[in-house]
């Protein structure tokens, strides 16, 4: 437990005391006491409304109840300055603030594990992600899917949570036919052969960059094969080029996946037909039309969903059933799903077939990602330099880095529109947002520099940490302790982005800090503390960065 969760939970038991002491309430209708930390900075440190909550209990004035509780607060036991009772009842608290100083200590201690936290108590946690189909490169939508889906990976480790990353592979249906038919043309042209390219083919430059590959290294020998063969060595040489790109794209997008789960292992294991059969026994498909559909309107869908069309074939919703059903048996407590905004309406019928299994549709939760535009030169970008196509992945990293892409897909919620500007991802100003916290962290290191070259090192003893007393110091103390906080609360609203936030306020008091006092002055011990201070933001923005993925640079 942090010092800032060890004051809170002190202030609660000291608030609950007074209210019981003063026959507010009782045990049994005593209200949980809910503190929060105030918007504006005159509004204290902390507060609450438990004494609008306890008006109808009491059945008195909540500003008289609020003054009786005050009354009953042990303000040093509860490290309170001062309290101040506001509005029609809210307590404010204003804490003793030599408390924050033990932060300073708490940090170095933890060094890069400051900010984790058991509050996701080990719950098992499968997020999917990314599960793009293999048949051409990552694009932009795929990038911010990406990039959202190991955030929330690493907050959700950082929060307590037992996490499995996977990917789910579409290696069947018709997609991955399509895809060897395309390189059967493509293959054809190599040679020099005539060919007919397939009407929804894949028309990409990663088809023709294969075909191309297999023409050198096979020569003509595929056409001596019978059509399905070589169809069938087609798709198994194109499939595993593709997911070896997108296996590279990803880990140079510092991405990486605990499990590729293979949609084909499903048809093979039994599992698709086994989920169809268990449907059917529990009452919930029927056929009409000659297809087989599901009931899913029973459990909250539009309409009823066609799980076998009438020629026999799975629609993409059945093997998707199986599939959920598999990582429910292997015992995860939670299901989390990352999508494009295309799947949207898909939602309500993946909910409906799990509850037709038996299982509790909660368990599922579906975060969506909006669309992103790019933009350069103040126009938008519609088409790669390259190739002419969709812009990839690989070369929005190759234009402005990792860090800058992973950095603005996480600062915003994964369901809003995105409108990425290239000329400011790149641009080395304080108006660029990862630069500005990317250079907080460089600037500490730069004093750091200075600060080894006349023998200094930071102190974190109570007694030199003491001499921390500005105004801004304090600022900066507290919201290093609400770090934890910080990442817990990401972990349960699964927002990422609220670390980025948080890391951005958190360099913006830095930057105020640097600008208005001297960390290295002729009070040797006074430099020792500051030293101390800046020892703990720039820990704080190395952990922060490192749960989105970014890098924090000694030198910019």
């Amino acid at each position: 437990m942090t010092v800032l969760m060890k004051i809170r939970e002190t202030l609660r038991e000291e608030i609950r005391k007074a209210v019981l002491s003063a026959g507010l309430a009782s045990e049994e209708n005593m209200p949980e006491v809910e503190l929060e930390t105030p918007r504006e900075k005159a509004h204290g440190d902390l507060a609450t409304n438990v004494a609008m909550r306890l008006t109808r209990i009491a059945r008195s004035n909540p500003r008289e109840i609020a003054a009786r509780i005050v009354e009953g607060i042990d303000r040093k036991r509860a490290h309170v300055r001062d309290i101040q009772v506001a509005g029609p009842g809210f307590i404010n608290f204003f804490l003793d603030r030599s408390f924050l100083t033990k932060v300073l200590e708490e940090i170095q201690s933890a060094g890069d594990r400051y900010g984790r936290s058991e509050a996701g108590r080990g719950q098992r946690v499968n997020v999917e992600f990314v599960s793009a189909n293999p048949t051409g490169s990552l694009h932009l939508g795929h990038a911010r899917g990406a990039a959202v889906g190991d955030a929330l990976c690493n907050i959700l480790e950082a929060a307590g949570y037992d996490v499995t990353r996977e990917y789910y592979i579409n290696d069947a249906g018709n997609q991955i036919r399509l895809l060897a038919l395309s390189l059967e043309a493509r293959y054809l042209e190599a040679l020099g052969r005539e060919s007919s390219f397939p009407e929804d083919g894949y028309r990409g430059q990663d088809i023709i960059d294969i075909a191309r590959e297999l023409a050198e290294r096979e020569g003509d020998s595929l056409l001596s094969l019978d059509r399905e063969e070589r169809l069938a060595r087609l798709r198994e040489y194109g499939l595993k080029r593709m997911l070896d790109k997108i296996r590279r794209d990803l880990e140079r997008y510092r991405v990486r996946f605990d499990v590729w789960f293979s949609e084909r292992s499903l048809y093979e294991s039994g599992a698709v037909e086994r989920v169809l059969k268990e449907l059917g026994e529990r009452g919930y498909t029927y056929e009409k039309d000659g297809a087989l559909w599901l009931k899913s309107t029973a459990f909250g869908d539009d309409k009823d969903r066609v799980l076998v069309k009438s020629d026999g074939s799975y629609t993409y919703l059945t093997p998707d059933i199986a599939y959920h059903r598999d990582k429910l048996n292997r015992g995860f407590d939670r299901l989390i799903n990352i999508w494009g905004a295309d799947h949207h309406g898909y939602i309500p019928r993946m909910k409906a077939a799990i509850a037709a299994q038996g299982y509790d549709p909660e368990r599922l939760t579906v975060l969506v990602t909006q669309m992103v535009k790019l933009y350069q030169g103040g126009e938008l970008v519609k088409m790669s330099k390259r190739t002419g196509k969709a812009v990839t992945l690989e070369e929005l990293m190759d234009e402005v880095g990792v860090d800058a892409v992973r950095y603005f897909f996480v600062m915003r919620s994964p369901d809003s529109h995105l409108d990425f500007d290239m000329d400011l991802a790149i641009s080395r100003s304080n108006e660029n947002p990862v630069y500005y916290v990317q250079y907080a962290h460089a600037r500490i290191q730069s004093v750091f520099r200075q600060a080894r070259e006349r023998g200094l090192a930071p102190a974190a003893d109570p007694e030199t940490l003491s001499l921390l007393a500005e105004e801004q110091e304090y600022d900066l103390m507290k919201a290093l302790a609400a770090f934890p906080d910080e990442v817990a609360g990401a972990a349960e609203q699964l927002a990422p982005q609220r670390v980025v936030r948080y890391l951005h306020d958190l360099a913006a008091l830095f930057h105020s800090y640097y600008r208005a006092y001297r960390v290295i002055g002729d009070d040797e011990n006074l430099s020792r503390a500051r030293l101390a201070l800046l020892s703990g933001v720039a820990q704080v923005i190395r952990n922060g960065l490192s749960l989105i993925g970014v890098s924090a640079p000694d030198h910019m």
